[in-house]
């Protein structure tokens, strides 16, 4: 006799091996000869990872976990499903490495990739491997290369010479979240802006497409308000105002408030206006360049602080009010330079009306400048009155045109008023701007772009793709700022004679704006995708992601999607349906009295408490992101060793529903190891050969009885909160059932029915696949629990045939007792009467109320 206790090792590497030989998670598509159309489809999604030189930590797999069991219930539901994974590899970090250590970019990458596989294949993840790609790989690019084609056909593409980060220390242009504070990332270099010739994107011709189609996704509410943030759309008017002084010069503003203008007293502008050097007086040209200077080493983000102190300085020049006579006093403005105005936002320039725009207000405070209320607040509102700033709707006054009307009305007098004299015009803006597509790097797609000796650029003909990177052993900066892929001599020199390559390469969005559809024929030779495959899996119905991506790369992919759509390559307006954030998994840190993170490899716990080890100084116990120098990041490879991949998935889920953040807490992991021995044991006799304990290996006799019964509806309530948890992905609530559910078997062990342990088996398979593999099979199963249907409820057994039914005494409770629910109320006084008989002794009943199905009350003396 060999003994057989619960072995997550072993289990766990024959079940991955054995998925592994028979390609159990393949995904047939259309044209295949085991596709069958009949079943519905479902496309369950991840965010790709950068194959990062760390591997993954804890944090990693929790989204890729939750879609995994998605992902296995949906194919047990019978639906066709499309679950795969790939890396973007094009990044970076690869290249910096790169450029420390000499490694080539593609060979780190490759490692890195080896270490996620086999991370992920270890967590049990059921991906169609068969449809892996790495949008580094030529044949992947080649088609990034190709939508490229199509964006530059349709006009979307075009260079132009636009202010980029420029670090002077590093030789190279930074994409804005290379640079904290005006300083680079890496080396914390200063860096400042510069105008340089780049490639751009006009997302901005799909601005009100891609804000109206948000209406027709099922996406987090909060999410949707970001990107209509991003976009920005704003409607109001267009001015000019006439430079005092300036010839034919104007400062042309945008202005949603154009009811306000009257209240306008003085216009600020962007410090990289273009007009102004040249409005800019001989007095003030000194303080005037100097506060341009240290503008352009800030962020946009710092500028547009609402925290932040305003400032600004006088140019010296003043503009004049359009709807004033030039000789009216008022009409005099002074323009100021200010760095909280953006030249990327409207036109770089505002009319500032302090009496209505906090900014404006604060602004006019700091500086001294007049401030006029020119619409008059709703009675009971504060206004300049009071002190306030006011900057809602209300009555415009001060403001002779319009003087009485209502914001909505007033707008509309000024706007036809400025039409009439020709200074200005209705007009819709947005925040957003076109997408700066340009790195001087190395390590990316290269542009499918030829210049000629005459100025001219035409793309490279389809045929002709993948443009491919050339193999390069230096990719260091240029001194001259110039792109690594300049010094490829050979490579640069295009066929046609003094035509020439394109240098620069695409941003690291660029393969992950259209990963999606790849997944749906990858191996395709011929175009990006098939028509069939693209048409049969549609839009992503599930995708997964944190919410640092709720911006940029949703907006970038959704654009791209409607390029695709407009050219007639994808039949679908959106790219994913549903979109799901799960939270951030966090760890235990520790924080001195100073505020300080002390890593936790310097904290020990002496009598109860966490003190610094090097000097005995209390620490507190804090929350925080996982991070090398904390020394709190936990590897998965570690967890799996000690407790198993099953326990791991399980803990994961556990801590909390999956768009929750949560500290990850070692102690708690080996209850969801003993959960696992506990289901081990209730099947198998660990001290016997045979594959399940004798009672689960008999056929059931019939309709359950006696405690199989009790067993049955503990089990359909078990599997009502295990569905319901995918509601809303709080698989936490599922775990909790299935293990409500094995309590219940505890009691009665013998009376756990071979239907009973089956159904149980197949709802643990999504949260704990190896395990219920084995039992399925131990069952006398074959084909795998992973593709077995899966329980449903029986209705009738979540209805109660008997309730616990409440017995008081003078209304205090004295007994609990059940009763059959069909039990009249002589029944249920007779039940009562018997289950509080010791507290009735020597009592006299006066009064009986029952209510059925409820209680029943004696009232005594």
């Amino acid at each position: 006799m060999t003994p057989q206790p619960y072995d997550p090792r072993a289990i766990e590497t024959r079940w991955q091996e054995r998925w592994k030989d028979s390609n159990a998670f393949r995904t047939p598509n259309p044209g295949d000869a085991d596709f069958d159309a009949s079943k519905p489809k479902y496309y369950v999604l991840d965010m790709f990872p950068y194959p990062s030189g760390a591997g993954l930590h804890v944090g990693h797999p929790m989204g890729y976990i939750g879609s995994d069991i998605i992902a296995r219930k949906k194919r047990m539901e019978g639906c066709n499903v499309l679950h795969p994974m790939g890396y973007d590899a094009f990044g970076l970090p690869a290249e910096q490495y790169a450029i420390q250590t000499g490694k080539h970019p593609g060979d780190t990458t490759r490692e890195n990739i080896a270490t996620y596989r086999r991370q992920l294949e270890m967590i049990g993840l059921s991906y169609d491997w068969d449809r892996e790609l790495s949008t580094a790989d030529p044949s992947y690019y080649r088609w990034t290369q190709w939508i490229f084609a199509r964006l530059y056909d349709r006009g979307l593409a075009y260079q132009a010479e636009v202010p980029v980060w420029w670090c002077e220390e590093l030789k190279t242009v930074l994409a804005n979240e290379e640079v904290i504070n005006g300083r680079s990332e890496r080396g914390d270099h200063p860096c400042e802006r510069r105008p340089l010739k780049q490639w751009m994107l006009k997302i901005t011709a799909y601005a009100d497409r891609l804000l109206e189609d948000l209406d027709e996704v099922d996406w987090p509410d909060s999410v949707k308000a970001m990107q209509r943030e991003w976009i920005g759309k704003s409607e109001g008017a267009e001015i000019a105002f006439p430079i005092q002084g300036g010839a034919d010069d104007a400062l042309v503003v945008f202005t949603t408030r154009p009811d306000t203008i009257f209240g306008a007293t003085f216009m600020c502008v962007a410090p990289e206006h273009p007009l102004v050097a040249s409005i800019t007086t001989d007095e003030q040209r000194a303080a005037v360049d100097e506060y341009v200077r240290a503008a352009a080493l800030k962020s946009d983000l710092e500028r547009t602080d609402l925290a932040k102190d305003k400032s600004g300085v006088f140019t010296g020049a003043y503009a004049l009010n359009p709807l004033l006579d030039a000789d009216d006093p008022k009409a005099r403005i002074p323009i100021f330079v200010a760095d909280y105005v953006l030249a990327s936002y409207g036109t770089g320039a505002i009319m500032a009306v302090p009496g209505h725009d906090e900014r404006d207000f604060e602004f006019a405070q700091k500086y001294d400048l007049e401030v006029l209320e020119v619409v008059a607040p709703p009675e009971g509102t504060p206004g300049l009155a009071d002190g306030v700033c006011f900057s809602g709707k209300g009555t415009a006054v001060n403001s002779p045109p319009i003087d009485g009307l209502a914001t909505a009305e007033a707008t509309q007098r000024i706007v036809a008023l400025l039409e009439e004299r020709g200074v200005g015009s209705a007009k819709t803006t947005y925040r957003l701007r076109d997408w700066l597509f340009s790195r001087q790097r190395y390590w990316g797609e290269p542009f499918p772009v030829v210049h000629h000796a005459d100025g001219t650029t035409t793309r490279v003909p389809d045929e002709d793709l993948p443009v491919e990177l050339p193999p390069m052993d230096d990719f260091t900066p240029s001194d001259d700022g110039s792109a690594p892929l300049a010094r490829a001599k050979d490579w640069v020199e295009a066929p046609g004679g003094g035509a020439r390559r394109d240098t620069d390469t695409m941003p690291g969005w660029a393969g992950s704006c259209w990963y999606y559809l790849r997944f749906m024929d990858p191996t395709n030779d011929a175009a990006p995708f098939s028509e069939a495959a693209e048409r049969y899996w549609g839009n992503v119905d599930l995708y997964i992601g944190g919410v640092e991506h709720a911006v940029l790369h949703l907006l970038y992919a959704r654009f791209w999607h409607k390029v695709l759509y407009d050219a007639g390559v994808v039949k679908t307006k959106e790219p994913f349906q549903t979109l799901f954030n799960q939270g951030m998994l966090t760890a235990f840190a520790y924080k001195d009295d100073t505020g300080r993170l002390v890593p936790t490899n310097e904290v020990e716990e002496r009598g109860g408490k966490h003190v610094r080890a090097s000097d005995g100084a209390p620490v507190e116990q804090v929350i925080a992101k996982m991070s090398k120098s904390l020394r709190n990041v936990v590897n998965p490879d570690q967890v799996i060793e000690e407790y198993g991949c099953d326990t791991f998935r399980l803990y994961e889920m556990f801590m909390g529903p999956l768009s929750d953040s949560k500290p990850w807490n070692p102690r708690d992991v080996p209850g969801c190891r003993r959960f696992l021995d506990r289901v081990w044991r209730a099947f198998v006799d660990e001290a016997s050969d045979d594959p399940v304990r004798p009672h689960l290996a008999r056929e059931d006799a019939g309709e359950p009885e006696g405690a199989s019964l009790e067993l049955e509806r503990a089990w359909n309530k078990a599997l009502v909160r295990v569905n319901a948890s995918f509601e809303h992905f709080n698989f936490n609530t599922a775990i909790a059932g299935l293990m409500t559910f094995l309590n219940e078997v505890g009691k009665k062990p013998e009376a756990l029915t071979r239907s009973q342990a089956d159904r149980f088996v197949r709802a643990l398979a999504p949260f704990a696949p190896h395990v219920a593999e084995e039992l399925y099979e131990r069952l006398g199963h074959t084909g795998g629990v992973s593709h077995a249907p899966w329980p449903q409820v029986v209705e009738q057994y979540l209805v109660e045939d008997s309730f616990e039914l409440i017995v008081q005494i003078k209304g205090k409770l004295r007994a609990k007792v059940q009763a059959p629910k069909d039990a009249d109320q002589a029944a249920l006084e007779t039940l009562a009467r018997e289950a509080a008989a010791s507290h009735l002794d020597g009592a006299t009943v006066v009064k009986t109320i029952v209510v059925p199905g409820r209680l029943v009350n004696f009232v005594t003396r």
